[in-house]
């Protein structure tokens, strides 16, 4: 929380999962596609957002961050293919802040950016919708002061074969510069491209996802923090988090956290008996004058599981409190 005599501000960064692997709908055909689209929205319904949501909030109320970054924030919609009338919406970040909002805490939602956009059929007649997003919240009353709010697209992305036609797979990044007690630094939130070891391009496209990165946001003089799932492993074998410690980033988990910190990865229907996380690729990473006071991992633990049994998601969240000097 916002202190006068250290200046410290509290950052969480999750991927609360937009529910299902899109796995299946990549190479499929033209007549494959329906009842695979129809499996992937079952997933959605069985993973169960609004449940997960209350799972979630509870998290975001032990650490009360002043600031939270999403990914994988997406809205999936029911269309009919007649009318494009909207039958059925799930809007991930208007689940979550209603649900904050239900024990008392007050977030408001500072921007969003809409990255993959694809409209498919299913076999029950409707079209699914899905709009994937990454999402800042900021916590109503934290006397914080946000300016120069920025969001982009990459320009590096991957094509995908999805039922006879191209579905561009992208990703993206918000910025915006926090004002905390007279002091400035420059916050961005981003996901990057997921590492699939038989397609040499999507590490070579997250590397670019990376450099946009350091030549867009994070081209500045303030002191800067980049929060997200960056989707490589932070244990010196993933070249993209290299790049980024290269880069003059400090990692701050290394400089303040105890224990693995491991953030990745949940079975995809969340119902695994023991945790799998096993991989550290939710990053708050900073350059500039910062102290890390403390950092902690949110959702991994048994007693974190909705009622149901899921996990709040395939990722843990991480959240620090970090001072400025």
């Amino acid at each position: 929380m916002g202190d006068k005599h250290n200046k410290s501000v509290s950052i969480m960064t999750w991927n609360i999962y937009f529910g299902a692997t899109l796995t299946p709908l990549v190479g499929t055909t033209p007549a494959e596609l329906p009842q695979r689209v129809t499996e992937v929205f079952r997933q959605v319904q069985a993973t169960n957002f609004p449940v997960r949501a209350r799972a979630i909030a509870a998290q975001i109320a032990r650490k009360i961050p002043d600031i939270i970054g999403l990914q994988e924030a997406a809205i999936w919609q029911l269309v009919s293919p007649q009318t494009s009338e909207v039958a059925a919406e799930y809007d991930l970040v208007n689940i979550l802040v209603k649900e904050l909002r239900k024990i008392g805490l007050h977030y408001q939602v500072l921007t969003t950016v809409s990255t993959t956009d694809a409209t498919l059929p299913s076999s029950s007649g409707f079209n699914v919708r899905f709009v994937d997003r990454d999402a800042i919240l900021v916590r109503k009353n934290s006397g914080l002061k946000f300016s120069n709010v920025q969001t982009d697209v990459f320009d590096a992305f991957l094509p995908a074969p999805v039922g006879g036609s191209i579905v561009n797979l992208k990703f993206g990044w918000i910025s915006v510069d926090v004002t905390v007690h007279g002091k400035k630094f420059r916050l961005v939130n981003t996901h990057l491209q997921p590492i699939t070891p038989l397609l040499p391009i999507t590490l070579q496209i997250q590397l670019a996802q990376a450099n946009e990165l350091l030549s867009g946001p994070g081209a500045t003089q303030l002191p800067l923090i980049f929060i997200g799932d960056f989707n490589s492993n932070a244990d010196g074998s993933g070249q993209t988090y290299n790049l980024l410690i290269a880069a003059g980033f400090t990692d701050a988990w290394v400089a303040a956290g105890i224990g693995n910190g491991f953030t990745g990865f949940q079975d995809p229907d969340l119902l695994n008996i023991n945790s799998q996380l096993s991989v550290r690729v939710d990053l708050i990473l900073y350059r500039g004058n910062f102290k890390i006071k403390k950092i902690d991992v949110v959702g991994e633990a048994q007693a974190d599981r909705t009622p149901t049994a899921l996990w709040p998601s395939d990722h843990a969240g991480v959240v620090a409190t970090i001072a400025l000097h």
